[in-house]
């Protein structure tokens, strides 16, 4: 039977996708959109049975202020926060503020479904493997905070960004190529390079992963930066 849900998200074009993709796996979406002042008002006036909510920033303070209001005036409703590898302090502001569950952004559909599934049921949705990161960070902390979005920056060149940004505009290889000045295969080339440094298999995905991680923020303006030699 499938859940009755919302999908809430800082981009609109995902949680767009993210529901479509769930209506097509038999679920019913009430609504997908991006956060903005009246977010947790439309989920309390909704009450779904699990609400989907994305953020790029789950350690950030105040970020699941929505939660705490959804969870108080909606007991009932189920809330899976949908995000990038947790630090600790990020997962545990997740639960203290009502979650149900933790998703990493990367996961596959079957995953979020899978989360969507349990948290409805009452359990707890967070994978092992995120449990024992947090919990093994918590024992062994690092010298410097991750930051994933940096990290991912910092494996690209600087042609490479240029495409990803590009990429996540929208833009197919014929336009990239024109954009950029070079041949469509070189052009191919670059974005097949870019999704194996990434570890995504399509465009969206990595997308979803710049935009999720900050990457795309800490890009800047890259349009028009110098070929680093590479094809």
């Amino acid at each position: 039977m499938g859940v009755r849900l919302m999908v809430v998200d800082d981009h609109r074009l995902l949680a767009e996708a993210l529901a479509s993709a769930l209506k097509l796996r038999g679920h019913r979406v009430l609504a997908a959109t991006a956060p903005a002042a009246g977010a947790a008002e439309l989920v309390i006036a909704r009450a779904p049975e699990v609400c989907l909510i994305g953020t790029s920033t789950p350690a950030q303070p105040g970020i699941f202020d929505p939660i705490v209001r959804i969870k108080r005036e909606r007991p009932q409703v189920a809330v899976v926060v949908l995000g990038p590898v947790p630090s600790p302090r990020g997962i545990a502001a997740a639960f203290a503020a009502g979650a149900s569950g933790y998703v990493r952004h990367d996961e596959r559909i079957e995953g979020v479904e899978r989360a969507l599934m349990k948290a409805r049921a009452g359990e707890a949705a967070v994978a092992p493997q995120l449990l024992q990161g947090a919990f093994s960070e918590l024992l062994n902390p690092a010298a410097q905070p991750d930051d994933e979005g940096q990290r991912l920056l910092q494996m690209l060149t600087p042609r490479e960004v240029e495409v990803l940004v590009r990429v996540a505009d929208g833009e197919d290889t014929r336009v990239i190529a024109a954009g950029m000045g070079i041949a469509p295969s070189t052009a191919r080339t670059h974005v097949q390079r870019v999704l194996m440094k990434l570890g995504v298999g399509s465009r969206l995905e990595a997308a979803a992963l710049a935009a999720r991680t900050g990457l795309l923020d800490r890009a800047g303006p890259v349009r028009g930066a110098p070929d680093s030699g590479a094809p």
